[in-house]
């Protein structure tokens, strides 16, 4: 596997922390947390290929016409912003946010369907490597460890059982005074396990130099000091070396 340092064009000028898991581990939240700490940018992948199927869904593509969802992909014009203190990258799809559209519950339930489209993939795996290639970035994502980054400087897989991150998802839907079913949503993250293990192309798996954390017992906030005090081990492990 080439990765994108291999292609590459230059070093990169900071370092690159990739994190994949399973729905609902709270990878968005606890990246965002490392980034802000770090000084770094965080980006949710899963916003890009949610982006694609709210658009395809307004303009009537079958979600798994995987040529159609090509061809939209190189039409549209993304562009990626940072908000937040500069910290969390935001996805527009021409010139327009679209932060609320792709929480709605048709997007939810066709992301996966699009994000298994092969030209779809290799389309955002580039623009995903662009966004990084400086470095100074947490990516967080299903294939970020494995695919997209397999030469990040740290990677992480992030775990949780299936109960306690439907019950997560479960409290988040209700602080948002939204309705939430635990029946209901435990089902649907068992249903998207399913699909990301067992896509054809780019499935969730485990990178076999990946620390895998498991939160299952753990805050948001604790899961957070774990990675950064891993990757500050690592730092001064490496700094230490390279002065022997």
């Amino acid at each position: 596997m080439k990765s994108a340092r291999s292609k590459g064009k230059r070093a990169r000028s900071g370092l690159v922390i990739a994190m994949d898991g399973p729905a609902g581990v709270g990878k968005s939240t606890i990246g965002t947390m490392v980034a802000k700490e770090l000084g770094f940018r965080f980006i949710n992948t899963g916003e890009m290929y949610r982006a694609l199927t709210w658009k395809a869904l307004e303009e009537g593509i079958d979600p798994t016409d995987g040529d159609a969802l090509t061809r939209l992909a190189k039409r549209l014009t993304w562009e990626f912003r940072t908000v937040g203190e500069g910290v969390v990258i935001r996805t527009h799809i021409d010139g327009k946010g679209v932060t609320t559209q792709i929480r709605e519950e048709r997007v939810s339930k066709n992301s996966s369907i699009v994000a298994g489209a092969g030209g779809v993939r290799r389309l955002l795996r580039d623009m995903q490597r662009k966004l990084g290639e400086d470095g100074s970035i947490v990516m967080e994502g299903r294939d970020i460890t494995t695919n997209v980054f397999p030469d990040a400087d740290f990677k992480v897989y992030l775990d949780a059982s299936i109960e306690e991150r439907a019950k997560r998802r479960t409290k988040q839907l209700r602080q948002q005074g939204k309705p939430a079913d635990y029946d209901k949503i435990l089902d649907a993250i068992i249903q998207r396990d399913r699909g990301d293990l067992q896509r054809k192309i780019n499935p969730l798996t485990q990178a076999k130099d990946a620390i895998v954390i498991d939160s299952t017992k753990m805050t948001m906030v604790e899961t957070a000091e774990e990675i950064l005090k891993l990757i500050r081990s690592k730092r001064k492990a490496g700094i230490e070396g390279a002065t022997r």
